[in-house]
């Protein structure tokens, strides 16, 4: 049985800081396991595109997706892409659970505070 979404199913829009390094890489893994194309990136390290609901700077801070119209932010973000990709499908579902979601989103605070660090190797990566 197949599982991918037929065309013109609902979609997920992501919005990704493209000047990020690490937001390029985990974008460009997702690209690769979304076959379906079900997920919509929109890279807003220029201008935000003038449909955008969400301030730039908002965008840039945190990780934003909309599923379904809802906008979604942090790990909630995260676990919306992932349930629009079938082999992450069940950790998306999975984060559903409040108290699922509450540690993701507690993780994910976490990461933010050392992203600048990481950001700067991930530079360093991408030069050699």
């Amino acid at each position: 049985m197949n599982r991918e979404a037929p065309l013109g199913s609902k979609r997920v829009t992501v919005w990704f800081d493209g000047g990020c390094p690490l937001c390029r890489r985990e974008i460009a893994g997702i690209r690769r396991l979304d076959r379906a194309q079900r997920i919509e990136f929109v890279d807003v390290s220029g201008d935000a595109p003038a449909a955008c609901p969400i301030d730039r700077a908002d965008l840039l801070a945190r990780f934003h997706a909309r599923e379904d119209g809802q906008i979604l932010s942090g790990a909630a973000a995260f676990a919306a892409m992932w349930r629009a990709i079938p082999v992450l499908r069940p950790l998306g579902l999975v984060a559903r659970n409040r108290h699922i979601l509450a540690m993701l989103e507690h993780a994910y605070r976490l990461f933010l505070r050392v992203r600048p660090r990481l950001q700067r190797l991930a530079l360093g990566w991408d030069r050699r």
